[in-house]
């Protein structure tokens, strides 16, 4: 049972280890000089692994155009986060819940477990091979698998062949999405790459760059589409940034003309915040300021935010702060978003994550098209598909050597 496994992030990473304690030979294939880039960068904050909130709830994290509600709770449900955190702790690797629920290792480092994950992975007889730059595959009696790798075209042959290539953000790692033209040449219908888990542009005016460039917009809640997001934002030379914003990306992306609402002051109604300003009759925000400790990015789009009149009272300042609303114009690009969103259509596949029209070829990780927010989402997302491509592909194997050849 012969496997090629295309990509050495972590969707990659895990296919392989999948696959080799199922008795299959596997060589992994990467056209960086080392795997798990992605994985590293990742790491910079901290790595967030998984989250740890229920189950039934992680689910709904995330979004799959085309499939069915149950799809994300079926994944979960054969590696799920206790299954990732148990995981890393057979690779020495003591994880830890933060307060947000994000599940962190404890070292709050990634090179330490990615060292250990590919030692171990080369003890079990994963082969790695480095360098090589995927460029098609071919039907044959076996799959032949095509590379660019010292200036040469290299085949290899394989019986199933599994792609975890990424998607299209932070392609310096080597998540460049290349891979797309190759698939939709052998039939296979890929939604368009687009930016996930980024930032969003807003023409500011200069005078609240001026006051609020790179400041906070801390424990906030933003509106968008009928979906509310809880966290916290970051006032940028371009626009906006941070974990609330990521949140409402898919519906956002679905706006014809994309805005959010933004709450300031979740925890308060409006009728407390005019109350707070007692008897306040003028400089109401000057006043709301520090009576209602607004914040100074807050404070410089309330004063300066083009369309919104001086506040004449306490109950207009009290009805904008709860909900100022704010147009976009556009995503940031691909290259600088934390993930992709589009890929392989979930119509391509079959419940193993087999390509329908391809018996044999597998896809996993940020190739197909889901989305998901930051906070270990995105991490467990791919640990879950390639779990499930992994075993898809050694079940397919081992029923071909009961049947003839399928080509």
């Amino acid at each position: 049972m012969n496997t090629a496994i295309i990509g050495g992030g972590p969707a990659g990473l895990r296919a392989a280890e999948v696959a080799i304690e199922g008795g299959a030979y596997v060589t992994l294939f990467d056209a960086k000089p080392s795997v798990g880039r992605k994985f590293l960068l990742a790491g910079r904050g901290g790595l967030n692994l998984t989250h740890s909130e229920p189950r039934e709830h992680f689910a709904r994290r995330y979004t799959s155009p085309g499939t069915v509600g149950e799809l994300w709770t079926k994944l979960l449900t054969e590696f799920d986060a206790d299954a990732l955190r148990h995981w890393a702790t057979e690779l020495g690797v003591e994880t830890f819940a933060a307060t947000s629920g994000r599940v962190y290792p404890r070292e709050l480092k990634a090179a330490p477990l990615l060292r250990r994950w590919v030692h171990r992975l080369r003890q079990t007889g994963v082969h790695f091979a480095l360098r090589h730059r995927w460029t098609g595959l071919r039907p044959g009696a076996r799959w032949r698998v095509d590379f660019q790798a010292e200036g040469e075209t290299r085949t290899f042959e394989a019986d199933a062949v599994i792609l975890a290539l990424g998607g299209g953000s932070w392609p310096e790692t080597g998540s460049d999405g290349g891979w797309t033209s190759a698939l939709e040449k052998l039939g296979v219908a890929v939604a368009p790459l687009t930016p996930a888990n980024c930032g969003w542009e807003i023409p500011w005016p200069t005078a609240v760059l001026n006051q609020a460039e790179g400041k906070p917009l801390k424990n906030i809640t933003a509106q968008a589409g009928g979906m509310t997001a809880v966290g916290e934002l970051f006032v940028t030379h371009y626009g906006l940034e941070g974990g609330a914003i990521y949140q409402l990306g898919p519906v956002l992306r679905a706006m014809p003309e994309p805005s959010i609402v933004i709450d300031f002051k979740p925890r308060h109604t409006a009728d407390q915040l005019v109350k707070k300003l007692g008897v306040c009759r003028r400089n109401f925000l000057a006043e709301a300021r520090s009576r209602w400790r607004l914040c100074d990015a807050a404070v410089a789009i309330l004063e300066n935010l083009p369309g919104l009149e001086p506040f004449t009272s306490g109950e207009s300042l009290a009805a904008t702060v709860k909900g100022c609303a704010l147009r976009l114009i556009r995503p940031r690009p691909l290259v600088e978003a934390i993930s992709s969103a589009g890929g392989v259509r979930w119509s391509e596949l079959d419940s193993s994550l087999m390509v329908r029209r391809l018996p044999g070829v597998f896809v996993a990780g940020e190739m197909i098209d889901w989305d998901a927010p930051t906070g270990g989402y995105l991490m467990q997302g791919c640990f879950a598909t390639s779990t499930r491509a992994a075993r898809g592909a050694l079940q397919w194997m081992r029923q071909q050597n009961d049947c003839p050849p399928h080509r």
